[in-house]
């Protein structure tokens, strides 16, 4: 029962809660991320190149035409898909870039941020007691 307790105190520790949050959140931006290059950024590519969809290029390394889809190709034989990497790599060139952008506003927001001005501390007892001794003497 003692780990038990012991992972239940690690768990509710706001490190470990913040870093789910952030998984969280990083999947679902990824997938935000994903869906710009494949569905906005790629298709203007792909226009540009030759009008097809890049993702699906590449080249056959058996003997069989460029005619299918990628998913057809892989079946038929190997490939070198050279369109879809070329897509991924673009989704983490962005997705490194936004992540640096996000991190160089922190660090920029940590430097200026002044520090928090700290509280008086009452001076101990005795000082207080002194100090009470003083001014009833004074009168």
């Amino acid at each position: 029962m003692g780990m038990m307790k012991e992972f239940r105190e690690f768990a509710v520790k706001g490190n470990v809660v913040d870093l789910a949050v952030a998984v969280i959140i990083g999947a679902a931006f990824g997938r935000i991320v994903d869906s710009v290059v494949q569905d906005l950024i790629m298709p203007l590519v792909g226009k540009v190149v030759g009008g097809l969809d890049f993702s699906n290029y590449y080249l056959p390394l058996n003997n069989q035409g460029t005619q299918l889809a990628l998913t057809e190709a892989k079946k038929a034989g190997a490939v070198f898909a050279y369109g879809n990497f070329l897509t991924i790599l673009l989704n983490f060139v962005i997705l490194a870039f936004i992540i640096f952008l996000m991190v160089r506003l922190l660090n920029k927001a940590r430097r200026t941020t002044p520090p928090a001005p700290e509280a008086p501390v009452a001076p101990p007892e005795e000082i207080q007691l002194l100090r009470e001794i003083r001014d009833s003497l004074k009168k």
